[in-house]
């Protein structure tokens, strides 16, 4: 019998890897989350048109516009001048002819329909028109509930 060392365990060797399995589990429960949330919160998007709250102090108004109204009937009017479309088409072109940078103020009552207003943008955009601003009514101040 040999009397001498006795040989020890060496035990486990450091790991030198990572394990990603547990990130990649929290990554892809995370992308399940988001996927799910985003069409609940796109959802969510309320407009309330023509009526918006006015800043205090309103900017400058352009120098150079055109005002293009267009009434619950239909009607269309130039700078409070009735015109027929194909009129509108005509002076669409000049404007932009004679200065580009015109600003168009549309002014639509509320009960026109969304594609009627978007008929007259392009309008104003194949005539050359790119500066396009829609003028909404002041919405009215928010009424403090009666008192019991």
């Amino acid at each position: 019998m040999s009397f001498g060392r006795l040989e020890r365990p060496t035990g486990d060797r450091p790991m030198s890897d990572i394990n990603v399995t547990p990130l990649v589990d929290v990554m892809l429960v995370l992308l399940v989350i988001f996927i799910i949330a985003a069409p609940v919160m796109a959802g969510r998007l309320a407009l309330e048109l023509p009526r918006a709250e006015l800043p205090a102090a309103a900017p400058a108004a352009s120098e150079a516009f055109v005002s293009i109204n267009l009434d619950a009937a239909g009607q269309l009017h130039w700078n409070d001048e009735p015109l027929a479309e194909e009129t509108l088409r005509q002076r669409l072109q000049d404007t932009a002819r004679r200065n580009p940078a015109t600003e168009l103020q549309l002014r639509a009552d509320a009960s026109v329909p969304y594609g009627r207003v978007v008929q007259l943008i392009a309008l104003a955009q194949g005539a050359g028109l790119s500066r396009i601003g829609f003028v909404a009514d002041a919405a009215p101040p928010p009424t403090a509930p009666l008192a019991r």
